[in-house]
């Protein structure tokens, strides 16, 4: 492709091809034109008239526009630089590959000129070859290619830039692409191109080598190496490599080299080990050049952290084996390891140096730490908090600034100077709220502990944060504090910013079982609901919204044999002056018997065979000061009525009558977790609460001898609680994706007044399978689940519940569990992560045969899956370990499990 661009072009040009252009297209018979490039002495001529030739598809007034030139306009030959510039400016548009200007015709000083461009074509279309429709779908929203735009080579080569570095993030080192051009004849000056890629095979890391790594293992090492690890393999001995560094430390033995890939030694002769291969989670052994080289730096940052503050790599080197994959080697050099010595204090008057020194726990002697230090001094503030900034930055100190000084090096020892600037303590001003389209301000305010004319508190600020994005209406990850300082006056501007996000639920399902066949369910949840702008229709979207409140209908049914209707509201802020929720429920439940005494399916049965419910329940809550304000007191009144109509499944020898349950509740619980609500990942959720109903037998009201459940008494206790500890820094470019490890312990009793009857068949505890309700809830048992195991009313462990029928349910029940979870995504829109368990519980019926560690135990994984529109899904698979009969298959104890709505208890 030839560019006439140099300035010397247009003479040259000019001079070889305006005669011939002349002479073809000169009708005035004024000859050649070539005078007037070859005359001494400049001469002014005018623009008479501009031809374009060579155009397909662009307008041609449009290119003289461009060019700068005019009819009229005077240019001076030779000397003038218009034709140049004009040129130039046609070419910078990148719409033509190349551009000639001719002198055509002149009549005395007016002058012709003839543009002649060749076009750039236009991309008609682009398509991928040689790659799966999945990563072609993937690059057509990456290269940055439009229809219709010119073609350029930029845009070719940015396009092939893009291609290559996709497929190198993925392991793929050795890709090529080449472009074809294609004519495409139904469009105008329109090409088609066709990128052909040859992935070549992925690009594994052999092997890692260490050299001159003295002081720390190279295993060691390998773990710091977050995104670079070797190929994982099912072998005794290490790959055969040439260390261009020598072999000081990688010489292994062969029990050293076992140790150093971490094997496990199971059976062991004379001539034989037998390796326990090991599974890296989340580690992937594809080669990227530049997570390599932020590993590199990971592993200086450790030896920082062991008191090798020297430590270099001092030389780096890489090498292909015969299947394409690569060897790393780096050659270290450790340097000495360093102590801290002296710790004194300047700058403080607040606190003294002794307390200052507790806070930061690191003592002469000590190895050296430089990231430990600036944790400790609060460098760089986390929310965990427990730091000496934290110290000052709670008690309103916000311009408090520390620096750790080194004032003397000697040997490996380092003394330091902590030099402190206290500040003034802050006082809150302004206080704003942004992004809050549809929650009014005073819901948000109210959950604010940062209130203007109140000191600074750094605590306050997280722990609003974390309590506005546990209200569910946003966005939990785009809740913000903007924090302004204003030094001037000793005041800090805070100004919240939230994003609304979708809180409403809608459930719509169905399923089949519980001996009633098909069962539809629908229901709503809407959990930012406005009560008093009911009757205002303007609010209507589609109900009232805005004021936090919670509303909440659901229905199930399947025609004939059940059906419920439930109902609830709740005001979190009773009064709108303090966290008092007040929450009233409504439910009517009806269970029929719709198959006649042959067994057959009868729909009239279902009037004269059924158990009715009706139900209704109202709680008050209170939050607590003390011990601190994490506590919480709720109060709550609940009546149940049963009425009984030929029905004989739910009561040993009665049909008939009628049942009533008036029982109060009282529940403390702490709950102090922190992240999504969802998925917790600190913290911890305690609550211990007692229910009881008038001892009405000692009041000398007893049940008739034909309904012994009449009214129904006992007293009930539980408590639960959960625990959750975040591992490790996160994983990948997204550092809040961290492991979490739930521990949680449940344990429930219910008890009688008088010990000469029977303790309540209401209330009970149902152990086992997923917790979902059945018919044993028509009487208000807490259905506690345990994965891997159907439901089972044997306390003994060693009875297969696969093999027995559940009759009565337990009085008293334990169940422990422990979870590491791990979030695939934690965004507005879902909450995905997945789960592996291990789960012990059971139930008994009396104190005298209560032993509560012998117990059912399982295992399993699992995934749980919430969308802000249907709730919360899950999926587990367990294993029963006590299901398992000897010498059968794991297979046999398995059982898959699905919830809905809400974590089981």
């Amino acid at each position: 492709m030839r560019r006439s661009y140099q300035t010397f072009f247009f003479i040259a040009i000019l001079i070889l091809k305006s005669a011939s252009a002349i002479a073809q297209n000169d009708t005035s018979g004024t000859g050649d034109l070539t005078h007037i490039l070859d005359t001494k002495v400049p001469k002014q001529y005018t623009i008479a008239a501009i031809n374009v030739t060579g155009v397909k598809s662009f307008d041609k007034n449009l290119l003289i526009s461009i060019s700068g030139l005019a009819v009229g306009d005077k240019i001076q030959i030779p000397g003038t630089d218009a034709i140049n510039k004009a040129i130039t400016k046609l070419w910078k548009q990148n719409i033509i590959s190349d551009v000639q200007i001719y002198f055509t015709k002149l009549e005395g000083t007016d002058l012709t000129l003839q543009i002649d461009v060749t076009e750039r074509p236009r991309l008609a279309d682009f398509k991928f070859e040689g790659v799966k429709k999945g990563d072609a779908d993937d690059l057509k929203n990456k290269v940055g290619l439009v229809k219709d735009h010119v073609i350029t080579e930029n845009m070719k080569q940015n396009a092939v830039i893009v291609i290559r570095k996709y497929y190198t993030e993925k392991g793929f080192r050795n890709v090529t692409v080449s472009i074809k051009e294609d004519t495409v004849t139904t469009i105008a000056n329109a090409e088609m191109l066709t990128f052909k890629i040859d992935k070549g095979n992925k690009v594994k890391i052999n092997s890692i080598n260490f050299s001159d790594n003295y002081n720390v293992k190279s295993s060691t090492l390998k773990k710091q190496m977050k995104d670079t690890k070797e190929m994982t393999r099912f072998t005794l001995y290490p790959p055969k490599v040439n260390n261009p560094f020598g072999d000081s430390s990688t010489a292994l033995t062969f029990k050293q080299y076992l140790d150093e890939m971490g094997f496990l030694t199971i059976s062991k002769t004379k001539e034989f080990v037998d390796p326990y291969f090991r599974f890296k989670l989340f580690s992937g052994s594809k080669f990227n050049q530049d997570k390599y080289n932020d590993d590199r730096d990971k592993i200086l940052d450790y030896y920082n952290t062991q008191g090798y503050r020297d430590a270099v790599i001092t030389d780096t080197a890489s090498s292909t084996n015969t299947e394409g994959n690569v060897d790393l080697f780096l050659k270290m050099n450790e340097g000495k390891q360093y102590y801290f010595g002296n710790i004194t204090w300047k700058g403080n008057t607040k606190y003294t140096d002794s307390l200052l020194s507790l806070l930061l726990n690191i003592n002469k002697g000590d190895i050296y730490n430089a990231a430990l230090l600036n944790q400790r001094l609060g460098k760089e503030l986390s929310a965990e908090g427990g730091d000496i900034s934290s110290l000052y930055m709670d008690d309103g100190y916000l311009f408090f600034h520390v620096d750790p000084v080194e004032v003397a090096v000697y040997s490996d020892t380092i003394d330091f100077e902590i030099r402190m600037q206290e500040g003034p303590q802050a006082t809150i001003g302004k206080v704003d709220i942004v992004g809050n389209e549809k929650t009014k301000d005073y819901v948000i305010r109210r959950e604010l502990r940062t209130v203007p004319g109140e000191k600074f508190s750094r605590a306050d600020l997280i722990r609003t944060q974390r309590e506005l994005s546990q209200l569910g209406f946003f966005d939990p990850e785009k809740v913000t504090p903007n924090v302004v300082p204003n030094a001037d006056n000793g005041t800090v501007d805070i100004t919240w910013s939230v994003a609304e996000k979708s809180s409403d639920q809608l459930e719509l399902s169905a399923g089949w079982g519980g001996g009633i066949g098909l069962t539809g369910t629908l229901g709503v949840t809407f959990n930012n609901f406005s009560l008093k702008n009911v009757f205002d229709k303007k609010t209507w979207d589609p109900l009232p919204s805005g004021d936090g409140q919670k509303l909440s209908a659901r229905i199930q049914s399947n025609g004939t044999a059940y059906r419920s209707y439930n109902f609830s509201f709740t005001e979190p802020w009773l009064g709108g002056k303090r966290r008092n929720p007040f929450t009233v429920s409504l439910y009517n439940t009806k269970y029929s018997n719709s198959y006649n005494s042959f067994g057959g399916f009868c729909s009239a049965c279902a009037d004269t065979s059924y158990i009715r419910i009706l139900g209704a329940s109202v709680s008050i809550g209170k939050q607590l000061k003390w011990p601190d304000d994490y506590f919480s007191l709720m109060y709550s009144l609940s009546y149940q009525n049963y009425l009984l109509r030929n029905y004989a499944n739910i009561f040993k020898g009665l049909s008939n009558g009628t049942s009533s349950n008036i029982s109060f509740k009282i529940t403390l619980a702490r709950s102090s977790t922190g992240g999504n609500p969802i998925f917790p990942t600190s913290g911890s959720n305690f609550f211990a609460s007692t229910q009881f109903t008038l001892p009405y037998s000692l009041m000398g009201i007893t049940n008739p001898a034909s309904n012994p459940y009449q009214l129904v008494e006992f007293h009930k206790w539980r408590f639960d609680g959960d625990y959750y500890i975040p591992l490790g820094a996160g994983h990948g470019e997204d550092k809040s994706q961290k492991f979490v490890l739930r521990f949680a312990a449940k344990f429930g009793y219910i008890g009688r007044y008088n010990k000469n009857l029977q303790i309540s068949p209401f209330e009970r505890f149902q152990v086992g399978d997923a917790g979902l309700s059945n018919t044993f809830a028509l009487l208000g048992y807490d259905i506690i689940s345990q994965r891997g195991y159907p439901v089972y009313s044997s306390s003994n462990p060693k009875v297969n519940p696969d093999n027995t029928t559940p009759s009565e349910f337990f009085t008293i029940f334990n169940k422990y569990t422990m979870e590491l979870r791990y979030p695939f995504s934690t965004s507005q829109s879902a909450t995905i992560y997945g789960l592996g368990f291990f789960e012990a519980a059971n139930g008994w019926y009396d104190f005298n045969s209560y032993e509560p560690f012998k117990l059912r135990r399982s295992v399993g994984v699992g995934m749980r899956f919430f969308l802000p529109m249907f709730g919360l899904l899950g999926f587990d698979y367990g294993i029963g370990l006590d299901r398992l009969e000897p010498g059968q298959p794991l297979s046999t104890g398995a059982k898959f499990t699905f919830m809905l709505g809400q974590e089981p208890e």
